[in-house]
């Protein structure tokens, strides 16, 4: 498909926000984790690192003027297995504070598990409004990148499992408070069969 094909497929405007899980979580146990990621709609879209990252630097050149009256970044991510958390960093960087490598590890453990073995999953950084869109896409990237490097580093999960973009403020959770906490998460989303 044509890369302008691609990015239109991907930039359909849906009026909902992204879908479950409605709010970032910290606290999410093996099991939560395993299933939020296991379960793929046989509808579900085919998305890549390099179409999802053009989408939403489109998406920020498109779209101007305040983020809640932004059309929402729908890619339809909605429909893949997914789950949210919230990584603390370091403030403006991508250090990974330590209170955070709990989740990080429990993210690994359930990569690890024989029912998502197969699989392969991009990591999505994503901010508030606070600072410029261009520095918010820098930013999110630096910690899609992060927590993918500890993943694979300390925990030891396949890169090749792995893909991280970052998002900046163009996948808003909460549009109606663009500088609400809740919307600086992290989404990992199950994107298919690890293509061998």
């Amino acid at each position: 498909m044509l890369r302008g094909g691609l990015v239109a497929a991907l930039a359909l405007t849906l009026s909902a926000p992204l879908a479950a899980p409605a709010s970032a979580q910290t606290d999410l146990s093996n099991a939560q984790i395993v299933q939020g990621l296991q379960n793929l709609a046989a509808d579900a879209p085919v998305v890549t690192a390099a179409s999802l990252r053009q989408a939403a630097l489109d998406h920020a050149t498109m779209y101007s003027g305040p983020a809640s009256q932004r059309p929402p970044l729908a890619i339809q991510l909605d429909k893949l297995a997914q789950i949210n958390v919230q990584i603390q960093f370091k403030l403006n960087s991508a250090i990974i504070l330590p209170e955070s490598y709990a989740t990080i590890g429990s993210i690994a453990d359930a990569l690890h598990n024989p029912v998502l073995q197969g699989y392969k999953f991009i990591i999505t950084g994503n901010t508030d409004t606070t600072g410029t869109r261009e520095i918010n896409l820098k930013l999110s990237q630096e910690r899609a990148d992060a927590v993918l490097e500890a993943l694979t580093t300390t925990f030891n999960i396949n890169p090749a499992r792995l893909e991280a973009v970052g998002l900046g403020e163009e996948a808003l959770q909460d549009t109606k408070n663009p500088e609400s906490p809740v919307n600086r998460r992290v989404q990992i989303f199950n994107v298919g069969p690890l293509k061998r």
